[in-house]
């Protein structure tokens, strides 16, 4: 396996308070990813996310869908700027828009997104609302590769977090989503030191990441963690 010799370059694309994204900065700061965040994307000019990037001093800019007629116009210009900033790999940390073709075919396995439910089960959005009324033990969070369809991608990791019997959906959403800022930082770990290998809608990690102990969640994680220097 041949180890990368600089820091991955991170594009992140976010459109709220960008609590994900502030997992990924911190893992950079701490050198828990071997990444730095060379663009900060916003579709939402009022994000919070773009406040996270100010005061990290990371380059941003916000480039509002409202303003193109149709996705393939706004795809093309965000794809423009990541490719101007030389990404290795979109990150899409609550960004609320599909991408389409377009996007998933410039960069082909090399976007990830984080979703705040076990997929396949409950894709799309309201995910804690629907596992709630379904009855299910056990929700969690899943970062898989974006393809063209609707957190339809590979599975790269998952998280899974017990549904209690007093569960809302604003406290269910809370644990998932302290899982959420464990398992994504991870999952760009993994893609960093090359030990990541697509085969048709499987993901195969083919040795796990040395520093997995300083992300470890009392929580059951699929693939577990270990030990093994790559």
């Amino acid at each position: 396996m041949k180890k990368r010799t600089t820091k991955l370059r991170l594009g992140v694309l976010a459109s709220g308070s960008g609590t994900n994204l502030q997992s990924i900065i911190d893992a950079c700061a701490n050198d828990n990813i071997d990444a730095q965040i060379v663009r900060i994307i916003c579709n939402n000019p009022d994000a919070g996310a773009l406040q996270r990037a100010e005061r990290a001093g990371i380059p941003r800019c916000c480039i509002n869908h409202r303003v193109f007629t149709g996705r393939r116009g706004f795809d093309a210009a965000i794809i423009e700027q990541l490719q101007h900033d030389a990404v290795d790999l979109v990150v899409l940390a609550g960004f609320m828009r599909i991408v389409g073709a377009d996007f998933v075919q410039a960069f082909p396995q090399r976007i990830m997104n984080i979703h705040p439910a076990l997929l396949p089960a409950f894709p799309g959005l309201q995910v804690q609302k629907k596992a709630l009324e379904s009855g299910a033990r056990f929700s969690g969070c899943t970062v898989h590769f974006v393809d063209a369809g609707v957190d339809t991608g590979p599975i790269i990791i998952q998280a899974v977090v017990p549904i209690l019997a007093d569960d809302t959906e604003e406290s269910l959403s809370a644990r998932i989503l302290e899982q959420e800022h464990r398992i994504y930082p991870l999952a760009i770990q993994l893609f960093a030191a090359n030990a990541l290998k697509v085969e048709g809608q499987r993901v195969i990690i083919e040795q796990a990441w040395a520093g997995a102990d300083k992300l470890r969640a009392e929580v059951l994680l699929n693939p577990p963690y270990t030990t093994k220097t790559i």
